[in-house]
């Protein structure tokens, strides 16, 4: 059996600076694929920048409500992927001061860069990419670390744990998420990092349909032409008989109901 999933929750414009289209090119390929909702939800990172500092670095994440709600018939949706960047789960951007504009006026009320930046999303994806800083901690401190980063108040998604390659006890993980009504995701652009991050990800959708914890599916796409092309995806949910009606993604109606259940937005009259 195909599963049908109708949304693309985790994807990349060229502000990621790794990536190379533009968002409208992307929401075209979502149209093109058949798709009801996509997501655009480039990364805030030390990745990106030599000066990660400076705000004017983030002004395309800080205009995204210019986005469209509706754009050639896809739901636009607004995000981004922020770093965990310590094993206390914080996120890239929290420890960053925010005291005046992009213009040089100064803030009445300074805020943390990661406020400044994400104050507009619907959601965020929590992920680990730079590892420096997991050396020599164990597992019980990166399951805790995933677990913080889990609980702040406007992530959504846990993004490709099964490509971090970090030693976790899983089932703590998954409580929370289930007990949030957050997401765990399984992307296709894990599986191109071997065989281990397959089988890792296989091991979490098992545990995933034991516990009954919904999960997000996306492309983590970094070009236009791989937006909604879950092919690999989909073969390990065929594999494991994953349950249907825990794909949060499965179209636009549960993944707007999931994003309003775990306390974030209300967007459900987008669904149409």
């Amino acid at each position: 059996m195909a599963y049908e999933i109708k949304c693309d929750t985790h994807t990349h414009t060229l502000y990621s600076r790794h990536a190379y289209s533009t968002i409208e090119e992307n929401v075209r390929a979502a149209k093109a694929q058949g798709l009801e909702l996509l997501a655009s939800t480039d990364h805030f990172s030390a990745m990106q920048w030599a000066e990660p500092d400076n705000i004017k670095n983030y002004q395309y994440l800080t205009t995204c409500d210019l986005w469209p709600r509706e754009w050639h018939g896809v739901t636009l949706l607004r995000g981004c992927e922020a770093d965990i960047i310590d094993l206390d789960g914080s996120l890239y951007g929290d420890t960053i001061k925010v005291t005046e504009s992009i213009v040089g006026d100064p803030y009445s009320e300074p805020s943390t860069l990661y406020e400044y930046a994400t104050k507009k999303f619907d959601y965020v994806i929590a992920s680990v990419h730079g590892k420096q800083f997991t050396i020599g901690a164990g597992t019980a401190a990166l399951t805790e670390m995933y677990i913080r980063a889990l609980c702040r108040p406007n992530v959504l998604i846990l993004g490709h744990i099964g490509r971090s390659g970090l030693s976790v006890d899983i089932d703590p993980i998954l409580s929370t998420a289930k007990s949030l009504h957050k997401l765990i995701e399984i992307n296709e652009h894990s599986f191109g990092f071997g065989g281990e991050s397959l089988h890792r990800c296989r091991s979490i959708l098992v545990r995933c349909a034991e516990l009954n914890v919904p999960i997000s599916i996306s492309t983590d796409a970094h070009i236009s032409y791989d937006i909604g092309k879950f092919d690999k995806v989909q073969q390990l949910l065929q594999d494991v008989h994953f349950p249907e009606e825990l794909i949060a993604s499965r179209d636009r109606k549960h993944f707007l109901r999931a994003l309003k259940d775990a306390g974030l937005r209300d967007l459900t009259a987008l669904d149409h």
